[in-house]
């Protein structure tokens, strides 16, 4: 017997109950650095511990109107000088914080500036670049190192201007006006970050193979690390002797080639970050000696291709679950911390401070500062796509940024205000909200008070509700905002006497609105199953009938008298097998029912009860020839009240059962002149015929074809014609197959 289900026509039922909620209540908790991190900033510090509190003050001191803040330089007397792009714009900053335009370059680009100790000013345009110096607000060519671009520049404490460049990836040195030389060709395509540490000698970081060079002298240089990604961006030399470097995997040079003038900027957007610490030994270190000049590790992380972007500092290219950005320290005796390292954010840049490190990155331009025990604290966010430089100004760090290119101010007292937003919280559907809970360090000066609101779409727009009014018990307050799938919470903190409150986690409670479950497919197949009561597919040996023949040619005795026929039994019956496939969005236990019915009857027939398993096996004889539908109805009333239980069906589409082989109708075998012709005729009750065939004295079979042509009704005729018969008697058996593979059979001895 073979099951044939009808087209794929599913008809379904999903019962709704009156809008119900579910019998468990869930609960949102944000309680550490990684919950807490993925929300937005305003004026507040994170620290590792996952404990939110007011951040440094910081202000915006400079709008530059342009689309990024490339480079910044403070100079002796107190001011500051921003190079910007997309425009080629030189500003400088007074200590009064006016600033003013010094210089509007020809290239669109000014990647880097410097300033030395007597107050010179240099700024590298590019693309096609060259090295202006700065004097009395005009601008005067100092060097043209023919190279496409200038990335970096820095000033030696003898006065030496080196520069960057790519495509070549060369280092100059440049003694005096229009007096330079190549000073180290580093085999790489560009040079992108410069420093110079306590002995004078050059820090390089390159790009696509992330190698930072130690350059003693002209063309002479050691491989002071080899990082796993493509750009070293930024470098500190420190006076101890040891380096901090920034490595990125965005590929800044080979992103900016393409940025044409006056490109628009785009909008990063936040990230995560991961703090790992490690400590390795540089290979290099251990092999290189300070004459070898090394070439580009062919094994190292290769180029980052890019198209063009429009905004250099957005990711060219985003691959999720792979490390973008790592801040490593190169101790003095060349042994290597990776002191940390991200899947989501990239680094720009990195300045140590007072025993401390600071970094900025491209997560809504956000300052971290790492102590020395490499405890993370995520200091200020800028709320801009980028931060690209950091640096000293007396008692305050300057932070620039992109997208938006502005120069922020952080100081050492604190805000005296500052607001947090979590990110949206989404209950899977609409929920009844009951209490919020926090706990808060406020007992001194100051404040916290938590807001809510609601809406049903995955970001807040005018569509969601307003800020509900100010919680005020922090073992629970109830949360007024209306009922819906998404909820978000912000807290506003207040500091008093330069102390701030701190706010350690958030709890909101809710209960989902129940959601009914879904079952979404039925399947109908047939098993063998042993008549003997064995597992199903497994078969019952036939008897077997043995004579045994001794050596001496005597015959065993004889087991039986006479000579048993044998019967070979039916090795199975058929089980038809009832599957299906169902969910709960909730991830409620399900209960089943399995429901029949025929195709031509008006009640179903229940087959089992109480199911937990998603399948069910019944004896195919028990049902009859026909088509029948199946019903399954899915609950989830086992895990919900009886007022909030829901339930759905689904009908499968209409299954054939046949049992019952064709017939066949044989009419008596007439001889013709070269043989003999048998007409007979095929009749199905319950599927049309597939396929008639015949076989002679057991040989293998032959098809046939029907006299209408083809073989696809209920009842079809044959003829069989047979020639150059061997004289003797000749068995003929015919066989018809129906839709269910039922065989008839029917056997024709010749003579």
């Amino acid at each position: 017997m073979k099951i044939r289900r009808g087209a794929w026509g599913i008809s379904a039922l999903v019962l709704f109950a009156a809008s119900v909620h579910a019998s468990s209540t869930q609960t949102w908790e944000m309680n550490s650095y990684q919950d807490f991190v993925r929300g937005r900033f305003q004026g507040i510090s994170l620290s590792r511990e996952g404990r939110l509190l007011l951040a440094p003050k910081m202000e915006s001191i400079f709008n530059s109107d342009q689309a990024v803040v490339w480079g910044v330089a403070p100079a002796p007397d107190g001011s500051l000088y921003v190079a910007t792009g997309h425009r080629g714009r030189l500003y400088r900053i007074d200590k009064s914080g006016k600033s003013a335009v010094v210089w509007t370059a020809e290239q669109p680009e000014i990647f880097a500036v410097a300033v030395d100790a007597k107050g010179g000013v240099y700024a590298a345009t590019s693309p096609d670049g060259k090295i202006y110096r700065i004097e009395g607000g005009k601008a005067l060519e100092y060097f043209a190192p023919q190279s496409k671009y200038i990335w970096s520049l820095t000033v030696a404490p003898d006065g030496t201007l080196y520069a960057g460049t790519g495509d070549q990836g060369r280092v100059f040195r440049v003694e005096s006006a229009g007096k330079g030389e190549v000073f180290y060709a580093t085999g790489q395509s560009h040079v992108t970050g410069l420093a110079v540490d306590r002995e004078g000698r050059v820090l390089a970081g390159t790009e696509p193979n992330g190698i930072l060079y130690r350059i003693s002298g002209k063309d002479k240089a050691f491989v002071l690390y080899d990082a796993s990604l493509p750009e070293i961006r930024a470098i500190s030399a420190e006076p101890d002797g040891s380096v901090y470097a920034v490595a990125m995997g965005g590929s800044l040079a080979k992103r900016a080639q393409g940025i044409p003038q006056n490109a628009p900027a785009t909008t990063g957007g936040a990230a995560t970050a991961t703090v790992t610490t490690s400590i390795s030994v540089s290979a290099e270190s251990a092999q290189a000696g300070p004459d070898i000049k090394p070439q580009p590790n062919p094994s190292a992380a290769g180029v980052v291709t890019a198209a063009p972007a429009t905004n250099p500092f957005a990711p060219a290219v985003e691959v999720s679950g792979v490390e973008k950005s790592a801040v490593y320290k190169i101790n003095p005796d060349n042994t290597v911390e990776t002191l940390w390292s991200s899947k989501e954010e990239n680094v720009y840049d990195l300045l140590p401070w007072k025993g401390q490190l600071l970094f900025a990155t491209d997560a809504n331009g956000r300052v971290y500062r790492l102590s020395p025990d490499h405890k993370l604290t995520l200091v200020a966010q800028t709320n801009e796509a980028e931060a690209t430089r950091l640096v000293a100004s007396g008692d305050s760090i300057l932070a620039t940024t992109g997208n938006l290119g502005r120069v922020y101010r952080l100081e050492d007292r604190l805000e005296t205000s500052g607001v947090y937003e979590a990110p949206v919280h989404d209950a899977s559907t609409i929920a009844l909200w009951g209490r919020m809970a926090w706990r808060a360090d406020d007992a001194g000066p100051g404040s916290i008070s938590l807001r809510t609101r609601t809406g049903n779409s995955l970001r807040p727009d005018k569509t969601w509700s307003d800020w509900s009014a100010p919680l005020t018990d922090p073992a629970g307050s109830k949360i007024q905002s209306p009922n819906a799938r998404y909820i978000q919470w912000k807290a506003e903190f207040t500091g008093a006497q330069g102390k701030t409150p701190i706010l350690e986690s958030v709890n909101v409670a809710y209960l989902p609105q129940n959601t009914p479950p879904v079952v979404k497919s039925i399947t109908v197949v047939t098993l063998l199953a042993n008549l003997s009561g064995a597992k199903p597919a497994q078969q019952t040996p036939s008897a077997v009938y043995s004579i045994t023949v001794t050596d001496t040619g005597d015959a065993a005795p004889a087991m039986s008298t006479g000579t048993p026929t044998q019967i070979p039994s039916r090795a199975a019956s058929q089980q038809m097998s009832i599957s299906w496939v169902a969910e709960d969005a909730d991830g409620d236990r399900l209960v089943y029912s399995l429901w029949f019915r025929g195709e031509d009857e008006r009640e179903w027939k229940l087959l089992k009860a109480n199911l937990h398993e998603s399948n069910y096996s019944v004896d195919a004889d028990a049902l009859a020839d026909g088509k029948y539908l199946f019903r399954v109805m899915a609950s989830d009333r086992e895990v919900n009240p009886p007022g909030a239980a829901r339930e759905a069906e689904l009908i499968s589409a209409p299954v054939l059962i046949d049992n019952t082989p064709p017939v066949i109708l044989a009419a008596a075998a007439r001889k013709t002149a070269s043989g003999v012709e048998v007409e007979f005729e095929a009749v199905d009750s319950a599927s049309p015929l597939r396929r008639c065939e015949y076989s002679v004295d057991a040989s293998a079979w032959t098809p046939l074809e029907s006299l209408d042509g083809v073989i696809d009704s209920l009842r079809e005729k044959f003829v069989v014609r047979l020639e150059r018969l061997s004289p003797g008697e000749h068995v003929l058996v015919l066989r018809a197959v129906d839709s269910a593979n039922n065989a008839g059979l029917t056997k024709i001895v010749l003579h």
